[in-house]
């Protein structure tokens, strides 16, 4: 799988800050997006290094979706900045994503409101770095789970 959009790092922790994840076993989880309109399925097998997210970015894209890499932090497998978090809860990602049409666009905007709280642009490109290395090393392949009856 591709390396997600820089965006998707601040989306994920949004989502735990949110408390939008719910853990449904080691394996499994379910993600509320941030409208509530819409459920995820996520499935990550880190001895297999296999994951899959019925979100868009994972189906149609073929990179690590937001609620991947959101079951992977509230897992402890990535860093979770608790600070940056709670500065980020409540952020419409889906209308801002809708609206502006470009994650430059968004990622522009939730830096200014960032920086409003108290979070200079640096240090929100420090912890973007850092969870993108830690994706890489991951090394996740797109699998989607055997299919139980």
């Amino acid at each position: 799988m591709r390396l997600p959009p820089r965006i998707k790092v601040l989306e994920a922790l949004s989502a735990i800050a949110d408390g939008r994840i719910k853990l449904l076993g080691d394996k499994e989880a379910e993600v509320v997006s941030s409208d509530g309109s819409r459920t995820y399925k996520v499935y990550v097998d880190l001895g297999r290094r296999a994951a899959y997210s019925d979100d868009n970015g994972t189906i149609y894209r073929g990179y690590v979706g937001y609620p991947i890499i959101s079951f992977l932090m509230a897992r402890g497998v990535l860093p979770v900045d608790e600070r940056l978090g709670q500065a980020l809860k409540g952020i419409p990602w889906r209308k801002l994503n809708e609206q502006y049409k470009k994650y430059d666009a968004v990622m522009e905007l939730v830096k200014a409101q960032l920086k409003e709280r108290g979070i200079p642009g640096e240090e929100v490109d420090r912890y973007i770095d850092l969870v993108m290395a830690h994706l890489r090393k991951l090394g996740l392949r797109l699998e989607k789970p055997a299919e139980r009856h």
